[in-house]
Formats: structure tokens, C-alpha cells, sequence
């Protein structure tokens, strides 16, 4: 993991509510990424700047234990044409926490966030965080996806 600060950017994409008390979450972050995979998301973003995949963890409550939204999309140059059903979001230029998770998905990076979650050391402001799940997420056993965490400077 190391610490870096990246620039401002945004995601269109399709959101859900969720919460991580009882499982919740893992449920409806399932069921938005089988919708997003079904409805073929990714062809309808438009202004798309890569095919990378993001995740975003977003409008939290107050922390992890408590609700937030979680965005899957893509990021874009511009939301200026957010179709309807989707949802657009400006990432603000921030401190990230990068963390890497390596092995087959989704159980290595659902292995990361409780690693994340278990740190107290970790000073997270929780304005946004995000997975990015690149070419290498497609690699099988030995797939990769990034994890950025917001953090205080």
C-alpha cells in the first residue's frame, strides 16, 4: 500500500444504498454488479476516458459500520450527459490510501476491505473511495484490483 493524492476526476455509473450491518452490502453491491454486467452498463457511459471499471464508496452516513452509496461505472470526461437511470460524481482531488488486491475476484478484494475495516491506524475521511478494476481484474487466479482509500495529509 503507499499514499498519494490524485486529481480531481468523474464517474457515471449506476448506484445502490446499502450498509454493511448483517451482510447487507454484500448483496446489493452483488446485485449491482450482476446488473451492471446484464444491462451492459459500461456500452451506455458516455464520454468514457478508459474501460476500467470503478467502484466508488461513497455519501457515507458517518463510517463503514453505517449507510453509504456505492456507484459502479466508468470514468468520464465530463457530466454534462448523465442518461437517466445513471448517476454522475465529481471525486475530489484528495489523499488516497492505495491498497492492491491480488488472487481471485470478488474474494480478494472483499479480503482487502476487511483488512481495510480492521485498521484503526487508517485515518480515513470517507468522502470517497474507490476500486479500480483494470485489465488485470479479467486475469483469473491471478487477477488485480486497486483499492484507494481517502485519507487525512
Amino acid at each position: 500500500m503507499n499514499h498519494q493524492t490524485l486529481e480531481q476526476f468523474y464517474v457515471i455509473g449506476i448506484a445502490t444504498r446499502t450498509c454493511n450491518q448483517n451482510g447487507q452490502a454484500a448483496v446489493d453491491i452483488e446485485a449491482l454488479w450482476v446488473k451492471f454486467w446484464n444491462e451492459k452498463i459500461q456500452e451506455q457511459i458516455p464520454n468514457s476516458i478508459s474501460e476500467d471499471i470503478y467502484a466508488v464508496y461513497t455519501n457515507y452516513e458517518s463510517d463503514f459500520n453505517h449507510p453509504y452509496t456505492t456507484i459502479i461505472g466508468l470514468q468520464v470526461s465530463t457530466l454534462s450527459d448523465v442518461p437517466e437511470g445513471f448517476v454522475g460524481i465529481e471525486i475530489e482531488k484528495t489523499n488516497y490510501q492505495k491498497f492492491v488486491s491480488k488472487g481471485k475476484m470478488p474474494e480478494a478484494v472483499a479480503k482487502t476491505w476487511f483488512e481495510i475495516w480492521a485498521d484503526d491506524t487508517l485515518k480515513r475521511t470517507y468522502k470517497a473511495d474507490f476500486t479500480v478494476h483494470g485489465k488485470k481484474y479479467y486475469d483469473g487466479e491471478n487477477a488485480e484490483v486497486e483499492t484507494f482509500i481517502a485519507v487525512e495529509a
